[in-house]
């Protein structure tokens, strides 16, 4: 299982960015994450067969979406905050909160 992310980077407050999540072998569930300077990690979106969940602090802004033709697992991420700064890392995701394979991240910076 290999998962690649992309599309981070610098963005005004109130803008939107789009995360691309390229994941290669059997990866049923697979779940955005993201790490701020000194907090947590924090699950904040999955995706399976059976729907989509999301964290509260990202409901109604986030949005996590599939291609399976593609291999890819998108983030879209609108009025984006000042706290959505963060590296944002998918991963393939087994349980609650747990996930064994991650990607190398990719740096979400608001401004």
């Amino acid at each position: 299982v290999q998962l690649v992310e992309s599309g981070g980077g610098p963005v005004q407050s109130g803008g939107s960015l789009r995360l691309s999540c390229v994941a290669s072998g059997e990866t049923y569930c697979v779940g955005w994450f993201r790490q701020a300077p000194g907090k947590e990690r924090e699950e904040i979106a999955t995706i399976d067969p059976d729907g989509t969940r999301y964290a509260d602090s990202v409901k109604g802004r986030f949005t996590i979406s599939r291609d399976n033709a593609k291999n890819t697992v998108y983030l879209q991420m609108n009025s984006l905050k000042s706290e959505d700064t963060a590296v944002y890392y998918c991963a393939r995701v087994f349980s609650t909160s747990a996930a064994d394979y991650w990607g190398q991240g990719t740096q979400v910076t608001v401004s």
